[in-house]
């Protein structure tokens, strides 16, 4: 599967698996019910599909009035960590709010969401390489699309 059809297939399956997680997750920490903590999840998914459409083209337009191409390490960690920042100030007052917790128990969620994220983001990318095989242009092969 390359092209359209495995982002489409990717963002799915990676956001419904995330939102199942943290479904359960956010209802077993804060006592809220499943629904009431699904609703956040999806939110939430919401929020980080937007930001990272909006973050990247921002980024990419940054990136492309540079001297020095490429992405080199610095810059790919400056990406991550302005990406998650901003994911923090957009999901934190959303996650104090709607969980009736405090600014600090939000932040202290948010962070350990993004810890989550990381390490899911790993597993999940692995395991989609696996069950669908490598992007071709992972193989030497790109392909348009």
């Amino acid at each position: 599967m390359q092209g359209t059809k495995r982002r489409v297939v990717y963002v799915f399956a990676y956001e419904a698996i995330a939102i199942a997680i943290c479904s359960v997750s956010f209802s077993a920490l804060t006592g809220k019910s499943l629904f009431h903590a699904s609703a956040l999840s999806m939110a939430a998914s919401g929020i980080a599909v937007a930001w990272n459409f909006i973050f990247n083209m921002a980024f990419e337009r940054w990136e492309s009035r540079q001297t020095v191409k490429g992405r080199s390490f610095k810059r790919r960690a400056a990406h991550a960590v302005g990406f998650e920042i901003g994911l923090i100030f957009l999901l934190v007052p959303l996650i104090a709010w709607w969980l009736e917790v405090s600014l600090w128990q939000a932040l202290i969620m948010d962070l350990g969401l993004a810890l989550f994220f990381l390490c899911y983001t790993f597993v999940f990318n692995w395991v989609f390489d696996h069950l669908f095989g490598l992007p071709a242009s992972a193989t030497g092969n790109p392909t348009p699309g």
